[in-house]
């Protein structure tokens, strides 16, 4: 199956999601990166403008991400909202201090992408929403992804695509090559990268990812990250049934 025969796949899938439930449309939150890029503009071509809202959450970020998800979103006709959570970031650290514990890079990372999540479940639940991830098929491997932060959605359009495939897909509906093409990053703090804290490129963990043959430290690094990341994508772990005493 070629690509663009399977981004409307997903686009049924899309449809056919919606249409068995009750809720009303979908939410995103939009980082500028590809990935929701991807999602924002493939769900508003399966769906309508109507019923689809994309979230802009900066916590300290970056301003230019913030620019280039405003630029997707006028782009491609995305109704949005931009919600700041960065007091209530600041808040949590802060009455952390108070206790005197100081939070570090890596907690206070999952703690920004948990309270942007938080925001999507209020806004989906208010307005009857279903929320969108907006992980692929290497981060969904890997466990790059924060649990119960950009971990938790209720369907992951993409999860099924590598990342070469995010980016040509990207393409193929429209969205501009420099976003399409942006050196991918959860803009978590100066400096971070997907590739640099993940120790390995996405060109080799998509080609492991199709049996194509790749260095054998790069496969052991795949196959560690794998291991260690499988409770994120199991089921919450539950003790034996309790079997009652008859009266």
């Amino acid at each position: 199956m070629k690509l663009e025969e399977y981004l409307k796949v997903i686009e049924k899938f899309l449809q056919d999601y919606l249409q068995s439930t009750n809720a009303k449309g979908y939410v995103l939150g939009i980082s500028g990166g590809v990935d929701s890029s991807l999602v924002s503009v493939l769900t508003r071509k399966a769906v309508g403008k109507d019923k689809v809202t994309g979230i802009m959450l900066p916590i300290n970020s970056l301003k230019e991400d913030l620019e280039d998800a405003l630029e997707l979103v006028k782009a491609h006709d995305i109704n949005y909202l931009v919600i700041d959570g960065s007091d209530i970031f600041n808040q949590y650290v802060e009455a952390f201090k108070k206790q005197g514990v100081e939070l570090d890079t890596a907690t206070k990372s999952n703690l920004k992408a948990r309270i942007r999540m938080s925001i999507l479940y209020a806004y989906a639940q208010k307005n009857s929403l279903l929320v969108l991830g907006t992980d692929n098929k290497d981060e969904r491997y890997t466990g790059y992804f924060t649990k119960h932060g950009d971990g938790a959605a209720d369907l992951f359009p993409i999860a099924k695509l590598l990342k070469r495939e995010v980016v040509e897909a990207s393409k193929i509906l429209g969205i501009s090559t420099r976003l399409a093409e942006r050196v991918p990053s959860a803009g978590l703090f100066p400096g971070q990268t997907d590739e640099k804290e993940m120790g390995i490129t996405y060109k080799e963990l998509d080609d492991y990812l199709i049996g194509k043959p790749i260095n054998e430290e790069t496969k052991k690094r795949i196959e560690y990250l794998h291991r260690i990341s499988e409770h994120k994508r199991a089921l919450t772990p539950e003790p034996e049934e309790f079997i009652r005493d008859e009266e």
